[in-house]
């Protein structure tokens, strides 16, 4: 395999840019993540002031993003200014009432888009500069899930539809080349060591309908899950919500039983409920649209039964063959008695290329930590969960 050359790519791709750009002016929308910094900061390298960059306070983001983004671009060496556009009240009306992940996702992009559209034409601007990757490309073209920064490919005219050409500077490179690239232009450990963040932000972790009350939720889980995994290193990790809504399910005995054979422990001491929202898995290479389930086991002592993360990864892998329309197992690390509206998913994989993706191997004793955080600082929260699905059958995000 021939090893990355970051100096090279830097100086191809900064020739490569001017020659697409010539004079004219250019957006970049940067979400704070490593792609979309990266881009940014090699096409100001590139064509210098004519370089518009922007972020969109979109409802999505974590707390204090948009500021803390905006100060690290601005600041030596990089001096890069940056507007915040606040489009916090139109994301939040287009995506009103959706629950399918697909349907927010391509509405998503279309709001993303048309608010680009507009904020490239007040600024004169013809090209818009983003940090597309390949397995964004990969995912979407295969039909995994619809990536919101993929146009081109999916043969939508954005010179046609929204009044720009599109530069895509890392299309051709994967997630480890693009933090190669991110060290050796000198972005800071915050930046280039930073876990993906999907560009529909929070909207793809908040399982069914987004409302003020679930994202507000999900923000405060987000920071403690982000401050208590970090030390772990895991490729990603994250928070997603659910609404605590289950239904009636006829395989619900079956991975009851199949839970307490392989456990060795009695079935009622188990617990097994399917979510009714759903989230998006991967079945044969393709989007599956498929069930959560949520398994509480407990001790003869009423505590959470403590199972080695690898053995419920292979509890995971039996009931999903079993059952193949059930896309996530989460096992229950901290619950309430009482029925509150959300439970929490905690997710953290170990990956290379985020084409497939291992679970992560957290301690106890810190997932446990991170649950009781949770518990304390968010009051909606019945049951914190740790999510024991690798990719496939279940993707990274949970929708």
């Amino acid at each position: 395999m021939k090893k990355f050359n970051p100096e090279k790519f830097v100086d191809e791709k900064i020739r490569e840019i001017r020659e697409k750009i010539g004079g004219e002016r250019a957006l970049v929308a940067v979400s704070g993540g490593v792609d979309s910094t990266t881009c940014a900061i090699l096409t100001r390298m590139a064509i210098d002031e004519n370089l518009i960059c922007v972020i969109l306070d979109d409802a999505f983001m974590r707390e204090d993003e948009p500021e803390r983004v905006a100060e690290i671009l601005s600041k030596e060496p990089f001096n890069v200014p940056v507007k915040i556009i606040d489009v916090r009240e139109r994301f939040l009306s287009a995506m009103k009432g959706l629950r399918d992940a697909e349907e927010k996702r391509k509405k998503f992009r279309e709001t993303f888009y048309s608010v680009l559209g507009e904020t490239a034409k007040k600024e004169g601007c013809r090209v818009l500069v983003q940090g597309t990757i390949k397995a964004d490309i990969v995912e979407t073209v295969g039909g995994v899930k619809t990536q919101h920064n993929v146009l081109e490919q999916m043969g939508i005219n954005p010179m046609e539809k929204f009044g720009f050409k599109v530069v895509e500077p890392l299309i051709n490179l994967y997630k480890w080349q693009v933090r190669i690239v991110a060290r050796h232009l000198g972005l800071p450990a915050e930046i280039s060591e930073r876990q993906p963040f999907p560009g529909p932000g929070l909207s793809v972790r908040v399982v069914g309908e987004i409302n003020p009350d679930k994202l507000d939720t999900l923000r405060k889980a987000t920071v403690i899950v982000e401050e208590e995994l970090a030390r772990h290193k895991p490729s990603q990790y994250f928070a997603a919500i659910i609404d605590n809504e289950q239904f009636p399910e006829p395989s619900a005995a079956h991975v009851r039983e199949t839970a307490a054979r392989f456990l060795n422990i009695p079935s009622r001491s188990i617990q097994v409920g399917f979510f009714k929202d759903r989230a998006t898995g991967i079945r044969c290479g393709k989007r599956h649209y498929g069930k959560i389930v949520g398994i509480k086991a407990q001790t003869a002592g009423g505590e959470v039964y403590k199972v080695a993360v690898q053995r419920l990864v292979s509890l995971q892998s039996i009931i999903t063959n079993e059952n193949p329309e059930i896309t996530r197992v989460l096992y229950a690390v901290k619950g309430l008695q009482q029925n509150n509206p959300y439970v929490i998913a905690v997710r953290a994989v170990q990956t290379e290329d985020f084409l497939t993706a291992q679970v992560s191997e957290i301690p106890w004793e810190t997932l446990e930590r991170v649950a009781a955080g949770i518990i304390e600082k968010c009051p909606s929260v019945s049951t914190v969960f740790y999510d024991v699905t690798p990719k496939p059958p279940a993707t990274i995000e949970m929708e």
